[in-house]
């Protein structure tokens, strides 16, 4: 897990090393850079490295394999015991222990299809000396960031937007990334909030010619959402396999040499890593969790009952609005990119204490996209219902619900407005045309996704779980959960997001894993063989933070502070008096506008320290 950096734009010794301080913390444990001409290139590959596998420094990056590839690589390739002793069979030969090596050698022995082999959660690029190209790719789900930034010529690409930023004077701020913020809590991928910075899509490798600068994209992997690749077994048997699978997944991710630990909430899906973890690890199992003391937050209480149960060396983090406040104003430092999911600053806090326990944690993220597990699921099930309704009565119904002063009922009255199901919810993960912008907004922001969840060839709750797979999980979960890691040099893993069981789960028929409400059946009945029953009896609850309560006590002057008319001039085509409205709003208790807050204290955070020297257009 580290940090890189590369370019053929020929910065001096000093930009080169200030690019890389500025992303230290995602590797503190080596910093190094080497520059080298190549044809008419000058070429510099930069790594931060947090040393996981193989801690000697003959495993440094940047690494030269028999001076045929220069690499630059962040992340972990699972099973790379395995494709090591293939291509100790084939003739190559190794001298460290790490993963780095593997990748160079499966480079050179299966070209591209080198990606194919790879398990794990990854981002790279290869000098190939030969040909003089990179060739860069990210792993299948995204978990692993990629920024690169091309103008027709030179190269420079980086794991955080903040690196290729400095010192590059050619950067505008683009307006659209701000109003696909603005709606979605984050930059849709390909874009960033820069326009001439892309992001490397998930799934995608690519070729950069360093002779004439040209540059191809490519897709290399996608989940099945057309369900042509369907399981043909029973429940039970469906069952044995996902265990199979998981417990594969959890065992390949106990690899480190380096101490490890457990995220654990005390959900159904952190649960069953744990579960799974103990049973595979021949030490006590480290397990972590967040506390908070406002009512309806602390869900510390199922995870020490979880943890009391396997016999984890159990650790609860508890929280207050100090440290939270701490975490807010410099979110953007690490966040280098807007991003207004308010569960980024307690998995931020989660990290900064775990952190000084272990290097690596293992986590629960992919469970509910793959499993069916999010309250919006259930949502689904009634709105088929309501859908079904002919139009009149339905949209009669949405009227006299907008028309209702309880927020709630307004909101749900939007989304039955919408003229189908598939439309409905968009609305749900879309905030449409936020009314505290102008009329300049664009309402057309969409992803390019939209085709996992516009289609027929699978029912209304796998094309969302499909879609949310290809765009929540990606932009949202992933983003989060890498930048509040590796904020303090924290590698996450996540068991979920190995791709056999991701490929598994999008094969299982939906009763499966959603069945007379039961959501995430499959997952729960293998964890009760593992935890009581009893322990999970109640309402699922998501990892936030008390924003509603705290905007409106300890938190109410920076609140208005950070959203007074001076301080959001900086945000284009924001209307003062509709953010002075919906503040004060939250603050009288009439509505809970507490995300719309957050989001607009993130991004006037982020246009206040970034935007000297950049133009919005």
């Amino acid at each position: 897990m580290c940090g890189i950096y590369g370019t053929t734009i020929r910065y001096n010794d000093d930009q080169v090393k200030a690019k890389l301080k500025r992303t230290i913390f995602r590797g503190p444990d080596q910093s190094d850079y080497s520059t080298y001409e190549k044809g008419n290139a000058s070429i510099t590959f930069g790594h931060n490295r947090l040393s996981i596998i193989d801690l000697d420094p003959r495993s440094n990056q940047p690494f030269n394999y028999k001076d045929k590839v220069k690499i630059v690589f962040n992340g972990e390739i699972y099973n790379f015991l395995e494709l090591k002793e293939d291509l100790r069979k084939k003739g190559y030969e190794f001298r460290t222990t790490s993963d780095t090596e593997v990748i160079c050698a499966a480079y050179l022995a299966y070209d591209r299809g080198c990606l194919e082999k790879f398990n794990g959660m990854f981002a790279f690029v290869i000098h190939d000396l030969d040909k003089n190209i990179f060739f860069g790719a990210r792993d299948r789900l995204g978990q692993k960031p990629f920024y690169y930034y091309h103008d027709g010529l030179d190269f420079e690409f980086s794991s955080q937007i903040s690196s290729i930023q400095l010192f590059n004077n050619k950067l505008s701020i683009s307006k659209r990334a701000i109003q696909n913020y603005l709606s979605w809590d984050y930059v849709h991928e390909p874009l960033s909030i820069f326009n001439e910075i892309k992001k490397l899509k998930a799934g995608h490798f690519f070729t950069y010619d360093v002779s004439t600068g040209s540059i191809k994209l490519e897709q290399y992997w996608d989940i099945d959402f057309k369900g042509e690749k369907q399981f043909k077994g029973n429940y039970y048997e469906a069952q044995e396999k996902l265990e199979t699978l998981l417990r594969g997944a959890v065992k390949r991710r106990l690899i480190s040499d380096v101490p490890l630990g457990v995220f654990l909430s005390g959900g159904i899906d952190s649960s069953l890593i744990a579960a799974l973890a103990t049973q595979s690890s021949s030490e006590k199992v480290k397990t972590f969790s967040v506390k908070f003391n406002e009512k309806g937050f602390d869900e510390s209480v199922y995870a020490q009952k979880v943890a009391d149960h396997l016999g984890t060396d159990h650790h609860v983090i508890e929280c207050q609005y100090e440290e939270g406040l701490n975490l807010i104003e410099n979110f953007n430092y690490y966040y280098d990119e807007p991003f207004a999911d308010p569960s980024a600053v307690p998995s931020m806090l989660l990290a900064k204490h775990t952190k000084q326990h272990v290097t690596v944690a293992l986590s629960g993220d992919a469970g509910d996209e793959n499993f069916i597990g999010y309250h919006r699921y259930n949502w689904a099930k009634y709105m088929s219902m309501i859908y079904g309704l002919p139009k009149p009565i339905r949209y009669t119904g949405a009227y006299l619900l907008r028309k209702f002063p309880y927020y709630k009922a307004k909101i749900v009255g939007g989304v039955i407005n919408n003229s189908d199901l598939n439309n409905a919810y968009l609305s749900i993960m879309f905030g449409g045309k936020p009314s505290y912008l102008d009329d300049t907004y664009d309402r057309d922001i969409k992803p390019d996704e939209l085709k996992y969840l516009f289609h027929d060839s699978k029912n209304i709750f796998e094309r969302i779980s499909d879609f949310d797979l290809k765009t929540y999980l990606n932009s949202d979960i992933n983003t989060k959960v890498d930048r509040a890691s590796m904020a303090y040099s924290l590698e996450s893993r996540s068991p979920f997001m190995d791709y056999t069981v991701v490929e598994f789960g999008r094969s299982i028929p939906t009763d499966y894993k959603f069945k007379k409400g039961n959501q995430k059946r499959i997952l729960k009945d293998i964890l009760y063989k593992y935890l009581p029953e009893d322990i999970f009896n109640r309402p699922k609850a998501g990892f936030t933070m008390p924003f509603k309560e705290w905007f409106r006590n300890e938190l109410k002057d920076f609140v208005y502070q950070k959203l007074n008319k001076d301080s959001i001039s900086v945000i284009p085509g924001i209307d003062p008096v509709k953010v002075a409205e919906i503040t004060d709003q939250h603050m009288n208790g009439s509505w809970n506008n507490y995300h719309a807050l957050w989001k607009l204290i993130v991004l006037q955070q982020w246009l206040e320290t970034n935007q000297k020297g950049f133009s919005i257009k």
